[in-house]
């Protein structure tokens, strides 16, 4: 999804799960806390973890509150390139 299909308010939250500043609760239909505080647009919250762009970053009981994070998904649409763990050079390759 490209950046200017977000909101301003969409690329926002985003930001903030990208930041690190957000926990989720563990549901089907997830909440989101920004920096402890609950977000006060749950239904935009949950439009973007139903479209895939952020996730719970652990496991935990239903309702339970855990770090929130973005999916790689959710870092190209906000604007980030994603590169695989798998491209990067190992121990001993001619590029380390």
């Amino acid at each position: 999804m490209p950046l200017e299909e977000l909101s301003h308010r969409e690329r926002a939250i985003l930001r903030a799960v990208g930041r690190g500043r957000a926990e989720t609760t563990c549901s089907s239909e997830p909440d989101l806390f920004v920096d402890g505080l609950a977000c006060c647009h749950q239904n935009t919250v949950r439009e973007l973890a139903h479209r895939g762009l952020f996730t719970a970053a652990a496991a935990g009981a239903r309702g339970c509150r855990v770090p929130a994070k973005l999916t790689a998904a959710g870092y190209r649409a906000i604007g980030f390139r994603v590169i695989s763990r798998a491209a990067e050079p190992g121990p001993g390759s001619a590029a380390a």
